[in-house]
């Protein structure tokens, strides 16, 4: 029934055409008159759903910066890249009297004006008035300006081709072209609709999907329709007449997708790496700490061809393994003292330590951490709950840490770069709200802290929390991530089993990508807990293929690692050649990296034969296996403390590895040329310096023993006879303090190759 006549009839129309404006309910009623009569098949109407919110879009209208900013500009606010349209239409259509949009005369409404510039516009001209956008618009204030709602049916993929694209070619660009497919099944060209942006500033895509060609440049560009977004990678290839392959053989599945794509873009690959690199490179890995000169040289004189599968088997079964695992999760879980206080840390950090020395598989280990409650001193796990106190905190930590899913853009509104939409985020927090704790005592030292708790507490299932989502007013619905409709079973047991099954992929994708960051320095997918459609893979088959030999092996954590570390890809070398020094994606040689602080300081310690110390910590601690964050309190930090907060030490205030930082500093030059703990270590009476000075051994050798011992390699015949020169000119305890000074401030010290 159209408008006017249910209006007569006293009945409820189906726009809210009783607060329209005058001008507005007039052209309602022409509208409807004109749909009674019958349609104009030579006239296609103007969706308000379907076109006008696409040219908001593509001019940017609704973007962050404009008039989709939290607070819009000007007086005027549309939701965020159009996620709202009822609001926007609102805004649009209802507000200031209906002054924005004019259905007698379209063209003097201000919605076009200020468009098109022609009345002062703080963000310019977004179309011209000879544009399809302009016709679009004016069309539909001119039949009315009425929301079209659930009437219309909208797009449910955009599909881009070429889907993926190394351009090799000397073409000057690529034409990429955007179909919309609708809940209907319709499909319709929208490359001129759609919204192009791209990772690389180099990369400017043009209005019509045009992407000029950039020499040597490797990006992403999404592409947005409505609600829908694709991402397409794209490389443009160099040419480079006689380019030849010269890389090693593959070992395996990992090294041919690897190797696979560095031929499609004709980049060079480093050698293998000779001995004394790998072996100095997997202890850093697997151990966090240096090997010894002797472990070095008698694993150089090997001979053996699987002399590096056995040394990586042996490594794994250390303890050190174990030490460096849980000071990796540690971070991840917020293991510290303020909020666990100091036995709830110590106890959770060694069940953390003690998974991965007994080799726990992962998806084991997950499903303790979520589905834990009991006393936070007996039943460890329960620390994670305790550490995130909030529906939301917990929700968003087991998100991101376990699903590689950041959720936080989603609280305020639909992510703008995902497909999470606010009601997910806070229907997943709802998962998570019955929980509640018992604390048995608090014996907090700091009273004006209120994160700070000392003393046992006891989580348990608890139904008083609700999370009330703020787009409804209602209470949330608990409901799985991504799962449609109620989502099945919600409480923590069901939450953690379907967190981790074999169903759920995204959870071996994840896991495998940590792992993987982990020894090369990089996520196949990076930031590795920003998983999401317009942050695609790297190499997306490799990760499949890691993630389905993950799952198939029991999330078996250490035949992940072997396979890594057994790969040529992990074992080449960090020079770069020909043409490869500018490659940090592809993996075509190791890039540098600093070390993580603890490793540094125990390098440093074990170095020069000094023990490492903490106050209140037993003998025999080291800076990798301290359960705690960084110090928060200023005056409970010693020298160690300060060191490691220099270099990157992260508190754990925060559910993300980003959290450590590995900045490079001044003030890390000033620890390391002048800081108290180098100058200690240096000058103190029983260390290395003093033993090797006390030996009768030459000069020769001492030097030697340095090197090894500190870099896993022999001196060079250039350095050996300028520290032999040195010893001989400063003395022998002066000489050797020196070369071990310049050694600690190297950068084959400081840095993993």
């Amino acid at each position: 029934m159209p408008a006017w006549i249910a209006l007569l009839l006293n009945e409820a129309p189906v726009k809210p055409f009783r607060t329209l404006p005058p001008l507005l309910l007039l052209a309602s009623f022409l509208q409807d008159a004109a749909v009674a009569a019958g349609p104009d098949p030579g006239r296609v109407p103007v969706s308000f759903r379907r076109d006008v919110m696409a040219v908001l879009s593509k001019a940017g209208c609704n973007a962050g910066p404009c008039h989709g900013n939290a607070n819009g500009k000007g007086g005027f606010k549309l939701s965020l890249r159009g996620e709202d349209p009822e609001l926007d239409f609102t805004a649009m259509v209802l507000e200031l009297g209906g002054r924005r949009v004019q259905p007698l005369e379209p063209e003097s409404s201000l919605l076009l004006l200020k468009a098109t510039a022609a009345v002062p516009h703080e963000g310019g001209a977004r179309f011209a008035k000879d544009s399809d956008g302009y016709r679009r618009v004016r069309d539909w204030i001119g039949a009315g300006a009425v929301d079209d709602g659930p009437s219309v049916a909208l797009p449910t993929r955009l599909e881009i081709r070429p889907s993926e694209i190394f351009a090799d070619s000397d073409e000057p660009h690529i034409d990429l072209r955007a179909t919309a497919v609708f809940a209907d099944g319709t499909r319709r060209d929208v490359t001129s609709e759609a919204v192009y942006e791209s990772s690389d500033p180099r990369v400017t895509v043009t209005a019509d999907g045009r992407v000029p060609r950039v020499e040597g440049v490797e990006t992403v560009v999404l592409a947005r329709h409505l609600g829908s977004q694709t991402p397409v990678r794209i490389a443009f290839v160099p040419q480079r007449p006689g380019y030849a392959w010269k890389g090693p053989k593959p070992a395996g599945e990992i090294d041919r997708r690897i190797f696979g794509k560095l031929r499609r873009l004709r980049l060079d690959v480093s050698p293998v790496c000779g001995d004394e690199v790998f072996l100095r490179r997997v202890h850093l890995d697997l151990l966090g700490s240096l090997p010894s000169a002797r472990e070095a040289r008698e694993f150089v004189a090997d001979r053996t061809r699987d002399k590096r599968a056995r040394k990586v088997d042996e490594l794994l079964d250390r303890p050190g393994f174990a030490d460096l695992m849980a000071l990796r999760w540690s971070d991840l879980l917020r293991v510290e003292e303020r909020t666990l206080d100091r036995k709830g840390m110590v106890v959770f950090h060694r069940w953390i330590r003690e998974s991965f020395r007994t080799n726990k598989p992962l998806d084991v280990f997950v499903r303790e951490i979520v589905s834990a409650r009991g006393s936070t001193y007996e039943n460890p796990p329960a620390n994670f709950h305790r550490a995130a106190r909030t529906p939301v905190e917990r929700s968003v930590a087991a998100a991101q840490v376990f699903l590689g899913t950041r959720l936080t853009c989603a609280q305020c509104h639909n992510h703008p770069f995902d497909r999470w939409t606010q009601d997910d985020y806070h229907d997943w927090a709802a998962a998570f709200a019955p929980v509640g704790y018992k604390v048995l005592r608090n014996d907090r030292r700091d009273e004006n802290d209120a994160h700070e708790f000392d003393g046992e507490q006891v989580v348990h299932t608890a139904s008083q929390d609700k999370v009330t989502n703020p787009r409804t007013g209602r209470p949330s619905v608990p409901r799985r991530l991504g799962a449609g409709g109620a989502g099945g079973p919600t409480d923590l047991d069901s939450l953690a089993r379907w967190m981790t099954s074999a169903d759920n992929r995204t959870f071996a994708r994840v896991q495998a990508n940590r792992i993987w960051s982990q020894f090369m320095g990089r996520g196949l997918v990076d930031p590795v807990d920003d998983f999401r459609a317009t942050n695609p893979a790297t190499h997306p088959e490799l990760l499949e293929w890691l993630a389905d030999d993950f799952a198939g092996h029991g999330f078996d954590v250490r035949h992940l690692v072997r396979r890594i570390l057994g790969s040529k890809t992990y074992q080449l070398d960090s020079t770069p050649v020909g043409n490869n020094g500018m490659d940090v994606l592809n993996h075509s040689h190791v890039v540098l990296r600093r070390l993580a602080g603890e490793v540094l300081l125990d390098a440093q310690h074990d170095f020069l034969g000094v023990p490492f110390t903490a106050a209140g910590w037993p003998e025999g601690v080291r800076a990798v296996t301290l359960p705690g964050g960084a110090q928060i309190r200023e005056h409970r930090k010693s020298d160690a403390d300060r060191f490691l907060e220099v270099f990157g030490k992260p508190p754990r205030v925060l559910t993300c590895e980003c959290e450590r930082s590995e900045a490079v500093t001044l003030g890390q030059t000033l620890q390391l040329i002048s800081g108290p703990v180098v100058n200690r270590l240096l000058a103190a009476p029983g260390n290395r310096l003093a033993g090797l000075a006390a030996s009768g051994r030459p000069p020769r050798e001492l030097v030697d023993e340095l090197y090894w011992t500190a870099l896993t390699r022999a001196p060079s015949a250039l350095e050996l006879a300028e520290c032999e020169s040195r010893l001989t000119r400063s003395g022998l305890r002066e000489g050797l303090e020196d070369i071990a000074w310049s050694l600690l401030n190297s950068k084959e010290f400081v840095l993993r190759r």
